[in-house]
């Protein structure tokens, strides 16, 4: 009951359609939807699918917006290290890692977990990281119009780990970048930056 307050958008119709599409999927691959263990199953996956995916009913330029000030400040500013957790559209198994922002302000700058709170929005939906890299670089472009911004998403991909080509430790980098981040030198400032010791 307390997740579902938690989730306001979170419909009884939603949940008990999910949940019927989830007793069939059950059913198909062979298991008892009456027993004890899986009586709640369909449920519980409706309700974490919808908190996987929760970034579809949220705008990450309104989050920036929110927390947007002026400020003369003009050098790098540098998120890094994010936490996500987001699904791959291709398997719908999770893919996770780590993601880096910088942005150089152009008059103004955003509360830094604002930051934080956009790489939550877009990996909460399906996803490739690819697409998520570019996503995130062009909401902070659009809504901050800084000088230049870079991301560097770092993450594991499940569905490399556990079917297909079965690889643990295979880590995927993407990158985009925008303005002075062009220029290799402000790049590699960047890159210098987020490096782990």
């Amino acid at each position: 009951m307390m997740e579902e307050l938690m989730h306001p958008e979170w419909s009884a119709d939603k949940i008990e359609q999910l949940k019927d599409h989830y007793k069939n999927i059950l059913s198909l691959l062979g298991e008892d939807t009456a027993r004890e263990g899986l009586l709640k199953t369909p449920e519980r996956v409706a309700k974490a699918m919808l908190t996987l995916t929760r970034g579809y009913e949220q705008d990450p330029n309104a989050i920036l917006n929110a927390a947007k000030f002026k400020e003369e400040y003009s050098q790098m500013v540098i998120v890094k290290d994010i936490d996500f957790f987001s699904l791959c559209e291709h398997h719908m198994l999770p893919f996770y890692g780590k993601v880096h922002v910088a942005y150089i302000p152009n008059g103004y700058i955003t509360g830094l977990s604002k930051i934080a709170r956009v790489v939550d929005v877009f990996s909460h939906r399906l996803q490739v990281q690819e697409r998520m890299t570019l996503q995130i670089k062009e909401c902070i472009q659009q809504t901050l119009n800084p000088l230049g911004v870079m991301v560097v998403v770092e993450a594991k991909h499940m569905c490399m780990q556990m079917r297909g080509v079965e690889k643990q430790n295979s880590v995927t980098t993407t990158s985009d970048f925008t303005g002075a981040f062009n220029q290799a030198k402000t790049r590699e400032e960047f890159m210098n930056l987020i490096q782990h010791n």
